[in-house]
């Protein structure tokens, strides 16, 4: 899976992303400090998945209309250790990675909701 770890994404989840085979780009390693607007673009334009902390993602693309990557992956929890974020994600994809496909996916403590992201017409 093609990820886009957003700057509040920690680096020792995106480690064990990478050695678990996913293609994982960390905002905080090559571009720290760019806008959520540009994380998005950057997504968008990479084909990636946005792993985030940060729920403004939401607001920008359901009401501010920015493109949507293929996904948005919030984690609405405080993780219990530094490999809790890997494993839930690499839990939630496993089997199937259309699960994340098109969709802003909340990922709780104990559940995991979905919303389709919205699409361009054009």
């Amino acid at each position: 899976m093609k990820i886009l770890a957003n700057e509040n994404f920690p680096l020792a989840p995106v480690e064990l992303l990478r050695q678990a085979g996913h293609d994982v780009i960390a905002i905080g390693e090559d571009s720290p400090g760019i806008s959520d607007r540009e994380v998005l673009k950057r997504a968008a334009l990479e084909k990636r998945i946005v792993v985030t902390f940060d729920s403004d993602y939401g607001e920008l693309v359901f009401f501010e209309g920015y493109e949507s990557p293929p996904a948005i992956l919030l984690l609405r929890f405080a993780p219990n250790s530094p490999k809790e974020p890997a494993e839930r994600i690499s839990a939630l994809v496993s089997a199937d990675e259309s699960i994340v496909n098109g969709f802003f996916v909340v990922l709780d403590r104990d559940s995991v909701r979905r919303r389709p992201l919205p699409r361009d017409e054009a």
